[in-house]
């Protein structure tokens, strides 16, 4: 089963990364018009990290074969990085830690003459703007970051073992 799966992990990484951050800006920023707060933005960087790191796995292995299994790691390890910034989202919405959010900041996308003389907040990065079964975004982000990134790991070190 591994060994099926690790020629395309990095596809599959890519596409999974590529389905949150759709979500998170077609689905909740947009349809919903959830704002993202600074620490959702920075979510956001991991993820385009993500899709980045394996697309060039992804082309990389195709050339050299014998680099899938660094490959896969390198995608696990951009994937960690994603799992600790959406727990440390979750840490500020409970309160466990302050954060300083960059609060300046202001969604291009709201600004229109309309609005010119409003004072536009964005929205804090410890307030939770949706949760289901009492987790966050955050919280799903981190979970299915860290669920990603130890499969990467595995994929990495089982299929070398069966071969």
């Amino acid at each position: 089963m591994v060994s099926r799966l690790r020629p395309i992990w990095p596809l599959l990484t890519l596409l999974i990364s590529g389905a949150m951050l759709g979500t998170a800006i077609l689905y909740f920023q947009n349809y919903l018009g959830l704002q993202p707060c600074a620490l959702c933005m920075q979510q956001r960087h991991w993820h385009w990290a993500v899709i980045g790191v394996s697309a060039l796995a992804f082309v990389v292995t195709r050339v050299q074969p014998k680099w899938t299994a660094w490959a896969i790691v390198l995608v696990g390890l951009v994937l960690l990085g994603s799992a600790g910034m959406g727990a440390y989202h979750v840490a500020v919405e409970q309160k466990w830690v302050v954060a300083q959010c960059d609060v300046g900041a202001v969604d291009p996308s709201q600004l229109s003459l309309d609005n010119l003389g409003e004072n536009l907040h964005p929205p804090r990065c410890d307030e939770i703007a949706w949760s289901w079964l009492g987790i966050s975004m955050a919280g799903y982000n981190a979970i299915i970051s860290l669920a990603l990134a130890l499969a990467s790991f595995y994929v990495a070190l089982a299929g070398k073992r069966e071969q």
